[in-house]
């Protein structure tokens, strides 16, 4: 396999991990700041079982990460990179053909 072919892989798996429309709204959340489950519970309106889903995804792509506060767990980008993707893909679904 060649470095280009395995680059393409991981950035399909990145692709992946971000294809449900419910992970792309966690992201945008998470680009504005860091936030407790409770948090992206509330904004996106969504049960907290399927937003703790959509955080294992991300978290298993690396795209997201934890930090314990007490009972707690505030959730943040591992780099602002993917916010960049998710806007750039967002606003080009809103752009006339």
């Amino acid at each position: 396999m060649t470095g280009a072919t395995q680059e393409y892989e991981a950035a399909g798996e990145l692709l992946k991990a971000l294809s449900a429309p419910a992970r792309l709204a966690i992201v945008a959340e998470l680009a504005e700041r860091p936030r407790f489950v409770h948090e992206l519970v509330d904004r996106l309106e969504m049960s907290q079982p399927l937003v703790s889903h959509h955080l294992r995804v991300l978290r298993a792509a690396r795209l997201v990460g934890v930090e314990r506060r007490g009972r707690e767990a505030v959730y943040s980008l591992a780099d602002q990179h993917v916010s960049h993707i998710v806007a750039d893909a967002v606003h080009h679904s809103g752009e006339e053909p």
